[in-house]
């Protein structure tokens, strides 16, 4: 651990890194640089991700309210279904002793296909929510992480010259050999 510590202590003393006038101590930046990204993502992604919240939250809203018509309709058919139940049923009076057992066979085919539609078109709306919603959130994270990456690459690419980046990498290089050493 005291190499490790030593290596840190050793990579805030350089002679170039004074003169430039940059602080090379990683655990006082990172905050500092992870501050910033953030700041300038949440800055510049706000506007793009509020629009898309509000497209994905206007087709989840159609998306319901279709549903909703589709059961509308259902309800309409059941109440058709049992108008022509009652007629059944008058019929079933008429001729009960000829054919009773028929009828009532007709009525619960009937009142079981007329549920099953209704769970289906229930199962369906179900679904179709949350589908759209899973969809809406797989859109919101693949976003965000794009225009995450997009910032800090774009940050990384303006704050960094040719000679500086090369440093940065060389000196965490060593600092990984060191670590490597440490735990070996």
């Amino acid at each position: 651990m005291k190499n490790v510590t030593d290596s840190v202590v050793y990579l805030g003393h350089w002679s170039f890194a004074g003169s430039l006038g940059f602080n090379t101590d990683i655990l006082a930046t990172n905050p500092i640089n992870l501050s910033v990204v953030l700041g300038v993502l949440i800055f510049f992604g706000k506007g793009v991700l509020s629009d898309l919240l509000d497209n994905r939250k206007q087709k989840i809203l159609n998306s319901i309210r279709n549903s909703e018509e589709l059961c509308e309709g259902a309800i309409e058919q059941l109440e058709n279904i049992r108008a022509r139940l009652r007629k059944v049923e008058m019929e079933a009076d008429q001729f009960r002793v000829t054919g009773y057992s028929e009828i009532e066979q007709e009525k619960f085919n009937l009142i079981n296909s007329t549920y099953k539609t209704l769970e289906q078109l229930e199962n369906y709306k179900n679904e179709t929510i949350h589908f759209e919603q899973q969809r809406a959130i797989n859109q919101v994270r693949e976003l965000v992480f794009q225009q995450a990456l997009q910032g800090a690459l774009g940050t990384l690419n303006s704050c960094l010259n040719k000679e500086i980046h090369l440093r940065t990498i060389s000196a965490n290089i060593g600092l990984f050999g060191a670590m490597k050493e440490i735990t070996d």
